[in-house]
């Protein structure tokens, strides 16, 4: 062809021809030559101008189509378990097109994050655009950075609101998303770091303004990838779900279930009732029901609801939102069980004697109508003689029985002797701006051990049925100390006045001895924090290690299932064990029951780090205005750049930087917990108590920095003068020399 071809005639090739899009490629397919190449470089020019191509080095292609062969990001697993992912080339100005990875048999695995080269098909599917199949992987998801975008003339720079994020990273103005400065922004690395400057990065999502009301969980949500938006296909699931009947279940919605949870809880996943027995061979004894909302009956192997259930893992809950783990018409309605309205549960009846021993118990599948959702509060006040009118009937029938089944509980517990820690649990109370009230330490009433004591038993009895029926479960396991942390706690505990025994097999009733000894001492709450820093952390596995901090040799979680996938899962292996219908573990579930472990595991200490990082925002928030001012607390960390401190008001904890200590070397004692002063002989310890004056609060990262004003009531010893410094120095240069002129002497000798 020696004639100019059209634009259309130009698109129509390049569409036709992904892979020969060369300004060369095109004048050869129309026979273009000479001179002639001037108009088809305007024609080019002109369509690249229009916004029908883009230029990418020497080729042209169509900016709402992707690469024939693109890099691709790959996404989560899909209901169906089809992996799907997201083009990291897509500039189009409409919807970013769906992408199915399909694998080879030959491919390697590919996780969720990973960066991969494909090569690209365009189909016309009703879920996807194209079909992409793997060339190599070429790395996994780039560093993410969270922080505060702070503008430039080159562009900007993020700074990221991490405490422990001390590089700055460069954003070129192409790549700023048109974020404004000092907007919270979410970015991911670009390139390498250069030699000699800051890492490069390129803002991928504007979360808006960091100091704004309620953005401190927002900050979490998103520092530590935590699920917030449940995709379509869940929620259409959970909207077509309906109210679940009796058939196939017993009959106990004339039994007084009643729900006792914080005045605030969102949800009422667990009911329970007692009454004395009235068996003659179980004389004093009594009878617990404990029902926890059949979730299982809902979320069901292998759909939307359930692949976004373990993805999540399980819900996470901050001062001022909770990111739940199933959408609120589960989680707030048809799982919950709501006073008056029947809702379908797993219970188990449980049989105590006396002393409070678990002799006997079973399970049923039912249906049950709670007459009360109580708060603790309520039903603490009745007890002790002031009820309310919704506690008030209730009192005789329903709440002094279960108090007196909780007193027989509480006998086996001090025979148990399991863990008894005092550790205070903090409540951020925020206003309707967003804003933190108050500060205070939740009370900890009988009705709160009650439930505590109640749901443990119903934990137990699950574990131990599944055990009996050899079913397999996720098990809660918490494994005793390291021999390295407790002789770390013995240490500690002797340097205090107090004896932890050696030679001996470690049991809870052995710690909770020197708890007691501490307890109502200065040294409580070192006692305290030190334990808990010796135990390991609790995890799930499909194998049973016991629980060392309850003394129970099998126990998993039954209770919560609306808020941890761990807790469905031994809900479907009941399912399973009785026979109860086709909503059990599936061969598929059990097969993967490790992985499952693992996950899950992963994900609890992943909202373990968001919310206290939360909580660090909020509380420096709180105090930010009271810079200036002095508080009491007490180190309880010591690290090479300085001490931490809590402080007793709030339970914030703040750093004194070592460099705030005076220009004298502090000696760090890794195995003591100490910092020695050079010059002065100041020990700084774990447990000491202090004054501090509040030099910094720093909201976006949850920062405190303090200025030490006094150890145990003592004022800090005054360095001396420069010139009695130097003296002492050259007097400790000369014992060093001295010493090394010594070994020397001893080695000739030998």
């Amino acid at each position: 062809m020696s004639r100019i071809p059209t634009k259309a005639e130009i698109l129509d090739w390049i569409a036709a021809n992904p892979t020969l899009t060369s300004k060369r490629d095109i004048a050869k397919a129309f026979g273009i030559k000479g001179a002639a190449r001037i108009d088809l470089k305007r024609l080019l020019k002109e369509l690249e101008g229009e916004g029908h191509l883009e230029k990418r080095k020497k080729t042209y292609r169509d900016p709402d189509r992707l690469p024939p062969v693109s890099v691709l990001q790959v996404k989560e697993p899909d209901a169906n378990g089809d992996m799907f992912a997201r083009p990291m080339e897509w500039h189009g100005e409409g919807v970013e097109p769906i992408v199915l990875i399909v694998p080879r048999a030959s491919d390697p695995a590919l996780k969720p994050g990973d960066r991969i080269l494909a090569r690209l098909t365009v189909v016309h599917e009703d879920d996807h655009n194209y079909e992409a199949r793997l060339i190599r992987r070429i790395g996994t998801s780039p560093r993410k950075i969270l922080g505060v975008f702070r503008k430039t003339a080159e562009g900007g720079r993020i700074v990221p609101i991490d405490k422990a994020g001390q590089n700055e990273w460069l954003v070129a103005a192409a790549n700023t998303l048109g974020a404004k400065d000092g907007e919270l922004v979410e970015g991911e690395q670009s390139g390498p770091k250069d030699r000699m400057g800051l890492p490069k990065a390129r803002i991928v999502s504007r979360l808006g303004d960091p100091s704004g009301p309620r953005a401190v969980s927002l900050i979490a949500i998103h520092q530590h990838g935590i699920p917030d938006d449940f995709p379509e296909a869940a929620i259409l699931e959970a909207d077509k779900a309906k109210p679940l009947g009796l058939k196939g279940r017993e009959d106990l919605r004339d039994m007084p279930l009643i729900t006792i949870d914080p005045s605030d809880a969102r949800d009422h996943d667990d009911a329970c009732y007692a009454h004395a027995d009235d068996d003659s061979k179980n004389p004093g004894g009594h009878v617990i029901w404990v029902a926890i909302a059949d979730v299982a009956a809902y979320v069901r192997p292998g759909t939307a609801l359930d692949a976004e259930a373990r993805k999540r893992g399980n819900s996470t809950y901050f001062p001022d939102r909770v990111v739940p783990m199933l959408p609120d018409r589960l989680s707030g309605d048809l799982c919950s069980l709501h006073e008056g309205v029947p809702r379908a549960c797993i219970a188990v009846r449980m049989q105590i004697n006396a002393q409070g021993d678990k002799i006997g118990h079973h399970f049923v599948r039912g249906l049950m109508r709670s007459p009360a959702s109580l708060n603790y509060q309520e039903v603490q006040a009745a007890v002790d003689g002031a009820p309310n009118d919704k506690t008030g009937p209730l009192l005789e029938p329903v709440l002094q029985p279960l108090y007196a089944a909780y007193k027989a509980l509480k006998q086996a517990r001090e025979e148990r002797q399991p863990l008894d820690l005092d550790l205070p649990e903090r409540r951020i109370e925020i206003d309707e701006d967003g804003h933190v009230a108050s500060v205070n330490f939740r009370d900890r009433l009988d009705a709160h051990r009650l439930i505590e004591e109640f749901m443990i038993l119903a934990n137990v009895a699950a574990a131990e049925t599944l055990v009996a029926k050899r079913s397999p479960l996720l098990f809660r396991v918490h494994e005793e100390p390291s021999p390295e942390k407790l002789e770390a706690l013995r240490e500690t505990a002797g340097a205090a006045g107090f004896n932890l025994a050696k030679g001996q097999v470690l049991q809870t009733r052995h710690l909770n001895a020197l708890l007691n000894a501490a307890a109502g001492t200065d040294e409580a709450e070192l006692i305290n924090m030190s334990t808990l820093r010796s135990m390991t952390q609790a995890y799930y596995s499909p194998e049973n290690f016991g629980h060392f901090g309850l003394a129970l040799k099998n126990y998993a979680h039954f209770t919560s299932p609306i808020r941890r996938y761990s807790d469905l899962i031994v809900h479907r292996a009941l399912i399973s064990a009785h026979g109860w219908g086709k909503d059990g573990l599936s061969p598929d579930e059990i097969d993967r029951l490790e992985q499952t472990a693992q996950h899950v595991s992963d994900t609890e200490r992943r909202s373990m780090m968001a919310e206290r990082d939360t909580t660090d925002r909020y509380l420096a928030a709180y105090l930010s205005e009271r810079v200036g001012n002095e508080f009491t607390g007490r180190i309880n960390g010591i690290a090479r750049f300085g001490a931490f401190v809590r402080l007793d008001e709030t339970g914030a904890d703040g750093l004194i930087p070592i460099r705030s200590l005076g220009r004298e070397y502090f000696h760090f004692d890794r195995d003591a917990g100490t910092l020695m002063g050079s010059d002065t002989g100041l020990l700084i310890g774990i447990g000491q108590r202090v004054t501090v004056r509040l030099s910094q609060a720093t909201p976006v990262t949850g920062g405190l920095e303090l200025e030490l004003l006094s150890i145990n009531d003592k004022a800090l010893p005054r360095a001396p003068s420069p010139a009695g410094r130097s003296v002492r120095r050259k007097q400790a240069k000369g014992k060093r020399k001295a010493a090394k002129v010594k070994r020397k002497v001893e080695r000739r000798r030998r």
